[in-house]
């Protein structure tokens, strides 16, 4: 960063040099007047400055070179010229490797680019942005042949035009269906013009130690005979993001991120499936696990696998006070608040403002009064930990900003993108997409905070005395969650403070109202949690503590247990 910024920050000063001069030498010459004396700024041209700041990029010159020529030349018979458009590529260097059963079954480094084009007609009031006419995706020569780059970007940059004049067709027609609305909301924001061109990045993996530390950890399944699944795998990327588009924006970024992921199961004597499924995931390499301390991680796994076959199944109902440890209540809150943050704009017609449980939220209490929600993809890390959900700009071009979501427990903002939704017009940084696909809102670094906090002792001894109060025989500590937020690691906490790992549960009623009425005091404890997918974010929460909530036990009768015994762990 040190390096590209200053070269920027000089392209920009010798345009604007080289403009003063001319306007000098204007307001000087013979034929000037008057009216002419009062000198227009001279706007220095973005595009001109990335060029220089590019330094001999040939994706990012390829970009700049045929946006000119699109912006000069795309006109089709009988359909508007456009007023905006887009280029983004992805230029991707992968690794993944993983082993199973002591043994390696696959491994690859891979190497791609994918263009996103996207083309509007019409204006930012309303445009062709619907349907087919969301942008044409392709994947570009990994060369740095300027020409094969440049034809290729020519015909994803055609098919996306012609497939807008089709769209917005199609718009116009679909709107007619519906009355006139009074406060019509734009169809696309405008955003600030951004220059930030940054160094590129590049992948280094030792592929072989990798190899051998997955090839050991999984050989741990001899250990285990009762174990029916050992697997585990790593995934390295390095991406590089171009940006480009016809209102001036340039920028080009880089994101690495480290993924390990340890996979097991096994089944109960009653056929009840059981599954953990530990990963690791962070910006820096030196933050992975050492090849003995995942060793040692996933034999802990392998040993609370063990311990959830023999362990009893839930009563067949509970309701009362539930602690989440923080690895669980970071997913409760992702699920809970993170999905329903999100400002997406409705279908064609409906008049809500977004969509999710939070669509009528807006200004009312959604969480207890002493907790605040902010989401800032400017912090780079948290307590020593490194966070995937950091960047500098989002996927529309617009700078990353700390937003409030919730504060004292109301809900005052949403995440929104370039495409607006009511009573929020404009970006707030939060519109990201995964490899070739289009810009949505979305979390970057996700952080709830609370004004009032205990530490996890006290917690504890909380859900004691409530439970003593209550006259109940336990309560419930979740260390871990599994899909649709139905525990993995559920442990009775009896009134003398011991604990008993159960299995076979799921909640019934975790959800936003249980979030808004029962959730009475959190942690001191906030862990980080950095999430893979197609787009990476961070959650970061302490842990919870509900007053009240329903345990049920799941239903596992279709779980069956194997015809017949596993091969035998060693040669015969």
């Amino acid at each position: 960063m040190k390096i590209a910024r200053p070269i920027f920050t000089l392209a920009f000063a010798t345009l604007l040099i080289f403009g003063g001069t001319s306007l000098h030498a204007a307001k000087h010459s013979p034929k000037s007047n008057a009216k002419d004396d009062v000198a227009k700024p001279v706007v220095p041209d973005p595009l001109a400055a990335a060029r220089v700041a590019a330094g001999g990029d040939a994706v990012l010159d390829a970009l700049l070179t045929e946006l000119d020529r699109s912006k000069a030349q795309l006109k089709m018979d009988q359909v508007a010229a456009p007023y905006y458009i887009e280029y983004r590529v992805n230029d991707v260097d992968e690794f993944q490797t993983e082993a199973a059963f002591g043994a390696l079954r696959e491994s690859q480094r891979v190497r791609y680019r994918v263009l996103r084009v996207v083309v509007r007609i019409g204006d930012y009031k309303q445009d062709s942005y619907y349907n087919q006419g969301m942008g044409e995706t392709n994947i570009l020569p990994l060369d740095d042949d300027p020409i094969a780059l440049r034809h290729q970007i020519w015909l994803a940059t055609d098919d996306a035009y012609k497939a807008a004049g089709q769209a917005f067709t199609e718009k116009r027609a679909a709107l007619k269906q519906f009355s006139a609305d009074l406060d019509p909301v734009d169809d696309f924001a405008k955003a600030p013009i951004v220059a930030n061109v940054e160094p590129t990045v590049s992948l280094k993996v030792d592929a072989a130690t990798w190899k051998k530390t997955l090839e050991d950890v999984t050989n741990l399944y001899r250990q285990y005979p009762d174990v029916q699944s050992v697997s585990a795998s790593a995934r390295f990327s390095a991406v590089n993001e171009y940006l480009v588009n016809s209102e001036g924006t340039v920028t080009r970024s880089g994101k690495k991120t480290y993924n390990v992921t340890f996979n097991s199961s096994a089944q109960a004597a009653d056929g009840m499936r059981l599954t953990r499924n530990p990963f690791w995931m962070v910006a820096k390499p030196e933050e992975l696990p050492t090849h003995d301390t995942l060793l040692a991680d996933a034999r802990k796994t392998l040993d609370t696998l063990a311990a959830l076959r023999k362990a009893p199944i839930v009563e067949e109902e509970y309701r009362g006070p539930i602690l989440f440890a923080p690895d669980a209540a970071t997913d409760v809150i992702a699920s809970l608040v993170g999905s329903n943050v999100l400002g997406r704009k409705p279908q064609l017609g409906k008049p809500n403002r977004t969509v999710g449980a939070f669509a009528t939220s807006f200004k009312t209490r959604v969480l207890p009064n002493f907790l605040t929600v902010v989401d800032d993809p400017t912090l780079r890390d948290f307590q020593g930990k490194s966070l995937v959900g950091n960047y500098d700009v989002d996927d529309d071009g617009v700078k990353a900003q700390p937003v409030t979501l919730v504060d004292n427990g109301t809900l005052i903002n949403y995440l929104v993108g370039r495409q607006p939704i009511r009573d929020f017009p404009a970006s707030n940084g939060h519109g990201r997409a995964g490899t070739g696909a289009y810009p949505s809102p979305n979390l970057g670094v996700l952080l709830l905070k609370s004004k009032e906090q205990q530490s996890p002792e006290e917690l504890k001894k909380r859900v004691i005395q409530m439970i003593t109060d209550q006259a109940k025989p336990y309560g419930y500590r979740v260390e871990t969650l599994g899909p649709g937020n139905s525990p993995r690691l559920l442990y009775r906490v009896y009134p003398d403070g011991h604990e008993e790992l159960v299995r076979g549960a799921v909640f019934s009623e975790l959800d936003v109202r249980a979030l808004r009425s029962d959730l009475i005091a959190v942690g001191n404890d906030p862990q980080v949690s950095n999430r893979a997918g197609g787009i990476a974010v961070t959650v970061i929460s302490p842990s919870l503590l509900f007053a009240e909530l329903e345990v049920k036990r799941a239903d596992t009768s279709k779980d069956k247990l194997p015809e017949y015994a596993a091969p035998p762990l060693e040669k015969k």
